[in-house]
């Protein structure tokens, strides 16, 4: 079985994937852990030479590659994975997929200190930036998850514990 967490960037795929594996004993798979290898590359560096497009192109293709994986598994989607709707359709028909959702707010007091080097947050506001991706992104998250879980305020090894005796 695959678990998949999504979610905007911030809410904790990476902290609660890694925390959920050390739980159940499984290998964790961090999706842009997994592109940067492939492209050899950073995501800003990718965003700057091949725009988001292309990126996608990357992620879809990486995200094909990790999907075969046998046995249990945590795989922490990137925040706009699902923004493909192949993508989605995978991600929905091949995992449990777990929507980790976090408030504008919660994400933005996360994501502050390293704004800059995410492409889609280093211009503007970054309540805007949020409150704009959650708002094109929101629905697709909820419609492709198999639960939906509010993690302000809680702890990611809490976040973990919930889902094994809620989902898992």
């Amino acid at each position: 079985m695959v678990v998949a967490l999504t979610g905007c960037m911030g809410s904790g795929k990476s902290t609660v994937g890694r925390a959920l594996a050390d739980m159940l004993g499984c290998r964790f798979i961090d999706l842009d852990e997994a592109i940067v290898k492939k492209a050899g590359k950073t995501i800003p560096e990718i965003f700057s030479s091949e725009g988001e497009a292309g990126f996608r192109r990357i992620e879809l293709k990486t995200l094909k590659a990790v999907l075969p994986e046998s046995g249990t598994v945590v795989l922490a989607l990137g925040g706009g994975t699902l923004t493909v709707p192949e993508a989605a359709a995978l991600i929905h028909e091949k995992t449990c997929c777990i929507y980790l959702r976090a408030s504008v707010d919660t994400l933005a007091e996360r994501l502050a200190p390293e704004a800059e080097g995410r492409p889609l947050l280093k211009d503007g506001d970054i309540r805007e930036r949020i409150a704009a991706l959650m708002d094109a992104r929101g629905e697709i998250y909820e419609k492709t998850a198999h639960a939906v879980i509010d993690t302000d305020g809680m702890d990611p090894s809490d976040i973990a514990e919930e889902l094994i005796l809620s989902y898992l």
